[in-house]
């Protein structure tokens, strides 16, 4: 049933573009096996889920917005207004860990997201925070998160590469922006304040806060 809303919500969202629609479309076509490979993976993904979509969909938007992806942000802003997301949910994605809009568990989701965007990707980090999802959510449910994250990096990363813009899909609608670099950082509510301010104000390089 979960597919199939989600199937749907993605038909919504198409229907509501208004430009550049073929701008993706236009560079994949060229590579045959890429868009085959592409559609594949977006398909596994779409029917993958013993995990609540809006997870995943908040965890998506929260990589696409440290990517800077204006078209996953567009798409993701639109699914996220079908799928129940609250303005106030998107908007606070900068904010998230001190916001009252999420729970506890959907800060859990945006700091995994946070981690697995970061460059490089901080492993301890990573780890605590995969131990904590761990009492929330099963291994399986944990394993379609961490691809769906993955997978959105890919999508940003190849969109901005490309020069794939917005189509318009979340026009009319709160939409999720661009992040500034210093978002990238994750750090988790426990950590010491000093770990907060690098946060806020990274150095030039990454530093070693395990």
């Amino acid at each position: 049933m979960r597919a199939f809303t989600r199937i749907w919500h993605y038909l919504q969202a198409f229907r509501q573009a208004k430009r550049n629609r073929s701008d993706l479309t236009g560079w994949l076509v060229r590579r045959p096996q890429l868009l085959s490979a592409t559609m594949a993976y977006e398909t596994a993904l779409l029917f993958s889920n013993r995990l609540d979509p809006r997870l995943k969909e908040l965890a998506e938007l929260k990589t696409a917005g440290l990517v800077s992806c204006e078209f996953c942000l567009d798409i993701g802003s639109a699914l996220a207004n079908s799928s129940g997301i609250t303005e106030k949910q998107l908007l606070d994605l900068p904010r998230y860990r001190t916001s009252d809009a999420y729970t506890d568990l959907e800060r859990l989701v945006l700091s995994f997201a946070e981690a697995m965007t970061s460059t490089p990707a901080v492993g301890t980090i990573l780890t605590d925070l995969r131990t904590d999802l761990l009492t929330h959510l099963s291994k399986s449910q944990l394993t379609e998160l961490a691809a769906a994250i993955a997978w959105e990096n890919q999508r940003a990363r190849l969109n901005q590469s490309l020069g794939v813009r917005p189509t318009g899909m979340a026009d009319g609608n709160a939409c999720a922006l661009p992040e500034p670099p210093a978002a990238q950082w994750p750090v988790r509510d426990h950590h010491t304040p000093d770990l907060i301010q690098l946060a806020e104000n990274p150095p030039a390089y990454p530093p070693n806060i395990g």
